[in-house]
């Protein structure tokens, strides 16, 4: 017997249906018709506007002044070597915002993207063209590498960057392709509920997984006012629904001495008075890092462990459930 509803049908799956290091396949199902395309739209601008990448802002190329040298003993002028720099796609492998990368070349020889590649840099483009160098040439150069999103121009660069280096504009999206399509699948006795089958693709540089979670998570991030000023239950960044509260209230009462941390992890955090998981969680980076004695080889320890149970660094509780956590916390350490 059929029923007048008072709420849209929520979906209630999610698969991967293909991952690779590069590419991925996501379906989303079943939605109420016309319901698919209002979510699959927005999470498809935000992720190829807001994920985060690698990019060079800027290069010092010794012998050039401006973009228009030319530089001994090299077949590329300046601005040709910025074009190819451009082509070489970077990932940073460490905790870095920037790293400035310096590297130099003797001829004859052929530089590829591989041999841009240097300690906490990884080049994920190693058979991209960068120079041609004659016989009796040498290139020397200077390359500024910075986390980002989006594209900002070299205009905005300049005042970022020392003097003598030569402004790049920041092409900073990791996304090569973030493509949806909706299609038609048959619920109970109707068949125009819907599924979104998302397929994303990245350079390389991204897991797209990752770069699929980050644009759910920013969705749900520039609701969160509305939700707090309306009362609305969210979604918090971290996909803890509103039923699992408690279960994750839980797992953050873990102590610290039950994570499986290494040794000098663990003594810095509980010299720090710091006893369950949840006070970590609560701290960001800047305030983690002031942990005393916390060395840069724990605090990427504890980041990686905080990652592996769900809560990274970069994304905040939900405000409810950090509320609940610090009252426990409070009560449990009063």
């Amino acid at each position: 017997m059929k029923k007048i509803k008072t709420a849209p049908h929520a979906p209630t799956e999610f698969v991967v249906t293909k991952s690779e290091n590069d590419r991925a396949v996501f379906e989303i199902f079943p939605f109420e018709p016309g319901y698919a395309i209002t979510l699959a739209h927005p999470i498809k601008r935000l992720i190829l506007s807001s994920a985060v990448g690698c990019a060079p802002i800027a290069v010092k190329i010794e012998g050039a002044t401006h973009e228009f040298d030319s530089v001994r003993g090299v077949a590329e002028d300046a601005a040709r070597l910025i074009v190819n720099l451009k082509n070489v796609r970077f990932k940073i492998t460490g905790n870095d915002d920037r790293i400035e990368l310096l590297a130099s070349f003797k001829g004859p020889k052929e530089v590829k993207g591989r041999d841009l590649a240097a300690q906490g840099v990884e080049v994920v483009t190693p058979e991209a063209h960068f120079a041609s160098i004659n016989e009796d040439g040498e290139l020397k150069v200077s390359i500024i590498l910075e986390k980002g999103m989006g594209y900002v121009p070299s205009e905005e660069i300049r005042e970022l960057i020392p003097e003598g280096y030569l402004p790049l504009d920041g092409i900073f999206g990791p996304v090569r392709k973030a493509n949806y399509s909706i299609e038609k699948m048959l619920v109970e006795d109707n068949p125009n509920f819907e599924k979104i089958v998302f397929e994303i693709a990245t350079y390389g540089q991204s897991d797209p997984k990752e770069v699929f979670k980050s644009g759910v998570a920013t969705l749900f991030k520039q609701t969160e006012v509305l939700s707090s000023a309306l009362g609305v239950e969210n979604v918090g960044s971290l996909g803890v629904k509103s039923g699992d509260r408690d279960e994750s209230l839980k797992t953050l009462l873990l102590k610290v001495e039950d994570l499986g941390l290494s040794a000098r992890s663990h003594n810095c955090l509980t010299r720090s008075d710091v006893v369950y998981l949840g006070e970590v969680v609560l701290m960001d980076e800047s305030e983690l890092s002031k942990v005393k004695n916390l060395g840069k080889k724990s605090l990427d320890e504890i980041k990686e462990k905080l990652s592996q149970l769900g809560y990274p660094v970069h994304e905040s509780l939900p405000e409810d459930l950090a509320a609940k956590l610090r009252a426990a916390i409070a009560e449990l350490k009063g």
